[in-house]
């Protein structure tokens, strides 16, 4: 190794905002950190999320909504058919008040 080019390597004091201080090893004698071991919330336990736009309860909610809604694959069998069921019988009845709207359309017309 060329001498006088590597950073002197010593001792380093770094300090918390939360005020602990501790002795490691660097390049430069001081470092000033907003987290560490002592304060960060996975090491406390104390885990604070911030959310701004409310994405964590959307998301909460939303797992909620899907746990609720386990059903096995007969039972979603089923709903499908009932659910296809329901559907035609729309479209019958919807045709029948269709075919009733024009008969009265029609006897009007007859009329004048």
């Amino acid at each position: 190794m060329k001498k006088d080019i590597h950073p002197k390597y010593g001792k380093c004091v770094v300090k918390c905002v939360c005020g602990n201080v501790f002795e490691t090893k660097a390049t430069i004698p001081e470092i000033n950190v907003e987290v560490c071991n002592v304060c960060h919330p996975v090491y406390t336990g104390k885990q604070k999320i911030v959310d701004s736009t409310g994405r964590v309860d959307r998301f909460k909610k939303m797992l909620g909504k899907k746990k609720e809604k386990i059903v096995s694959k007969r039972e979603k069998r089923i709903l499908k058919s009932q659910k296809k069921a329901d559907e035609k019988s729309k479209v019958k009845d919807d045709k029948k008040t269709k075919s009733a709207k024009k008969v009265k359309s029609e006897k009007k017309t007859d009329k004048k």
